[in-house]
C-alpha cells in the first residue's frame, strides 16, 4: 500500500506563513507491528491497529 497526503492543512506560523503539519505513517509509528505508546504531558496513550486496519487511541 502506498502513502499519499490526501489533503494540506493551511495552518499559520508566528510569521501567518502557511506551517506545514507533521505527517506520520501509522506503521512506522507501530514500527510495523500493531501498538504504539505516544507520552503527552507525562500521560501514556496506546495507539493500536485493530485488523481492519482502523487507529484506535485510548489513554
Amino acid at each position: 500500500m502506498s502513502f499519499q497526503a490526501q489533503q494540506s492543512f493551511d495552518t499559520r506560523g508566528p510569521d501567518s506563513a502557511p506551517a506545514p503539519v507533521p505527517v506520520h505513517r501509522a506503521q512506522d509509528l507501530t514500527r510495523g507491528g500493531a501498538l504504539a505508546q505516544i507520552v503527552l504531558d507525562g500521560k501514556v496513550y496506546a495507539l493500536r491497529i485493530t485488523r481492519a486496519g482502523k487507529l484506535i487511541l485510548t489513554k
